[in-house]
């Protein structure tokens, strides 16, 4: 059989090319354990000289395959992402904040795009989908921490840097807990609200307080402390259980031809202060998850 081990005491003198060619059979009877597998993807990558290079275990028709390389397109929309929320990271330490925020919500559309186009290329793959978790956990777990704690709570102190700190943990929980649910719940609604939502809904917060100063800047204090527990609600938010609607589906399916009108006249509102219109939007669609919980309960 083609994936049957030589005697011990025997060389083995099959060619790289063969040796793939048994990976790609992992799953053919007689059927090989996940130990054996992985002892075989890391016999099948060659270290010899300096070499960079992406080896993993996909799923191809059914099998188990041994695959080089990653995919260019999403992997650079991603790598664009993981850029902007670096840049958001810069110019919070500069005091640039209406820049930084712009940065953080040009990730959120870079981050959506990804994913897409990994779709519709049919270039999805483990490398991309831990490279995206990680250039999310910067996009939307620091980078907004790093904008509201610059912003808002640095003349708090140690109380600033906890409540900053919270937001931060908390996106690293989600996207750890997001990873690991992936095939288990339910595609049609995030358990707990997304990172990028709650990395908005931050980031939107900030840029009314910037357009408005002319009217809260009397209340410094307690604009600081409001964006503290402002920052920990949307943390606790990503951790929590409760069930949101994800809308992955919702370009599937038609709708009536009143929720256009009503999309055509909520953007109308939104066009005469758009900070403030995704901070209200942000905050229903945070809302409608709390009391879709609530009711459900009752």
């Amino acid at each position: 059989m083609t994936n049957m081990q030589p005697p011990e005491g025997e060389p083995n003198n099959m060619s790289p090319k063969e040796g793939a060619l048994q990976d790609n059979v992992a799953t053919q009877p007689p059927y090989m354990d996940e130990h054996e597998f992985n002892i075989r993807l890391a016999d099948n990558d060659n270290y010899d000289g300096l070499t960079f290079e992406v080896v993993e275990a996909e799923v191809a028709e059914g099998k188990r395959v041994v695959s080089r390389g990653v995919y260019l397109a999403p992997n650079l929309i991603t790598t664009l992402s993981l850029l902007s929320g670096f840049y958001s990271i810069l110019a919070s330490t500069q005091g640039e904040f209406y820049k930084a925020a712009l940065a953080i919500f040009l990730s959120g559309i870079l981050d959506g795009a990804d994913g897409r186009v990994a779709r519709m290329l049919n270039a999805q793959s483990p490398f991309g989908e831990q490279y995206d978790s990680l250039a999310d956990m910067l996009a939307f777990g620091v980078a907004p921490a790093i904008l509201v704690y610059s912003f808002a709570l640095e003349p708090l102190g140690r109380i600033g840097i906890g409540c900053a700190f919270v937001f931060t943990a908390c996106a690293a929980f989600r996207l750890a807990r997001f990873n690991v649910q992936v095939g288990i719940v339910d595609k049609k609604y995030f358990v707990g609200l997304a990172s990028p939502l709650a990395a908005i809904l931050v980031t939107s917060a900030v840029m009314v307080a910037v357009d408005h100063n002319e009217w809260i800047g009397q209340y410094d204090t307690a604009i600081m402390f409001l964006f503290a527990a402002w920052v920990v609600i949307c943390g606790l938010l990503m951790v929590s259980n409760v069930k949101y609607y994800s809308f992955k589906e919702f370009d599937k399916k038609k709708v009536p031809f009143v929720v256009l009108i009503i999309g055509v006249l909520v953007m109308s509102i939104m066009l005469y202060d758009i900070p403030v219109g995704i901070l209200a939007i942000g905050i229903i669609y945070a809302l409608s998850g709390i009391v879709t919980t609530i009711k459900a309960k009752m």
